[in-house]
């Protein structure tokens, strides 16, 4: 949360100011994934484009390990779950804790709509394939899809559900849910994402085309992201949202290198657009990386830019070789400090555990100082104090807001000199 000071014509009171912990105040988290996507998918994208894909100039970046519960190479039902929830399980688990006892595991989607947060799941495969439905459903089962349209729907209901249609989910479905449905491109564009709240995309009976043979009435990734975004920023508490380039990994599998770079710029000019939408604001995070690398891949030579470049594969199966994971904006330095795959789930996490934000600061009466904040209903938030952000601070109080706003009243306020106050979310 930024430093937000308000200076007071009073004379006893120099400056009150309102801070919070790490000195960074974040709205919206915006995670990028790219299927199968490893080190060599990124090099042969750089390759294709002629230059840095725009998530290769990020400052801070990481090698990540992928393995799963109970194997060291991973599927994307498993990956999923570890960077939605930071929890291990096993292949083909959807967010629930196997091994163990099953139970539902907390999604960043969950917990991010329980800040208050609007929430986005956007994917070039179908809706219900298992990254999407590892953040924002609980099955024992990937392939119980029919089951994960109803987590979508009636548990988690993520406020945009955009990617290929069938499969479990279906118009008439999301539309009783109380879903607006759009099923191709003009109508995605022509969505007024300024009164609509909740909208599922169905493009399609199933993944969306690759770039390179042609989308026909069908969005680009790039689109469904440009719109998720207008459409999830005008919540009052800023947004989550998840973007998956999915079809690196089919073409992977296939080992097509060259539906693997168009796929692989297309997630470029995906993240091209959150960084567009993001401009100079400090109060989002962009987490670009993979799940799993698919394929095996080694470039052999750079055609130049527009070429696809000469490649090898290994295999047409996953592989246990570390992906990289990219990080932009507010407390993106916590990406480089990632290991696992797993830790994508607490750096994503870290930036919104102080929501709280101090909207006025006013003076009652001789020797006390009332602040308002913005918060999350529901919560209970720590108030403390302090004469100067070097020094310790000191309880004031603990606050259960019930409403979106609480005034924390000091009568302990000094007569003279500066007085800081922050307010902490206690979990």
């Amino acid at each position: 949360m930024g430093i937000r000071v308000v200076v007071l014509a009073a004379a006893y009171v120099a400056w009150i100011a309102a801070t919070a912990v790490n000195g960074a105040t974040i709205r919206n988290v915006i995670l990028c994934i790219g299927d199968g996507m490893g080190p060599e998918h990124v090099h042969a994208g750089h390759c294709f484009v002629g230059s840095n894909l725009s998530f290769e100039a990020f400052s801070d970046q990481a090698a990540l390990t992928t393995r799963s519960a109970n194997a060291e190479v991973t599927d994307s039902a498993a990956a999923a779950t570890a960077m939605a929830t930071g929890r291990r399980v096993n292949n083909g688990v959807i967010s629930v804790a196997l091994p163990g006892d099953g139970a539902e595991l907390q999604t960043l989607v969950e917990y991010f709509a329980g800040k208050g947060k609007r929430t986005g799941l956007v994917t070039t495969t179908y809706m219900t394939h298992a990254t999407p439905a590892a953040f924002g459903a609980h099955e024992t089962s990937r392939a119980s899809e029919s089951a994960i349209a109803v987590d979508y729907l009636t548990q988690t209901k993520p406020n945009v559900l955009f990617g290929g249609g069938a499969h479990g989910l279906t118009p008439a479905a999301a539309v009783a849910a109380g879903y607006t449905v759009v099923t191709n491109s003009e109508q995605l564009l022509g969505l007024d994402t300024e009164s609509v709240t909740n909208v599922s995309g169905q493009f399609g009976v199933s993944v969306l085309p690759y770039e390179y043979t042609g989308l026909g009435d069908l969005p680009h990734l790039s689109d469904m992201t440009s719109v998720a975004l207008a459409t999830l920023d005008n919540g009052p508490h800023g947004f989550f949202l998840m973007v998956e380039g999915g079809l690196i990994d089919y073409a992977s599998h296939a080992n097509s290198i060259t539906d693997c770079v168009y796929e692989v710029a297309q997630l470029d000019r995906s993240v091209q657009r959150v960084l567009e939408w993001a401009g100079t604001r400090e109060d989002t995070l962009v987490i670009v990386t993979a799940d799993h690398e698919t394929g095996g891949l080694t470039v052999l030579q750079d055609n130049g830019a527009g070429n696809v470049p000469l490649a090898s594969w290994t295999t047409t199966g996953h592989t246990s070789t570390k992906v990289n994971a990219y990080g932009w904006g507010c407390m993106a330095d916590g990406v480089a400090l990632m290991t696992d795959n797993t830790n994508v789930y607490t750096v994503a996490r870290t930036p919104v555990l102080t929501p709280a934000v101090c909207t006025n600061i006013t003076l009652p009466s001789y020797g006390t100082a009332a602040s308002d904040w913005l918060v999350v209903s529901g919560d209970v938030y720590r108030a403390e104090h302090a004469s100067n952000l070097a020094a310790p601070w000191s309880l004031l109080g603990v606050v259960t807001a019930l409403a979106e706003s609480v005034t924390v009243t000091d009568t302990n306020a000094v007569p003279a000199g500066p007085r800081f106050y922050r307010l902490r979310s206690l979990e």
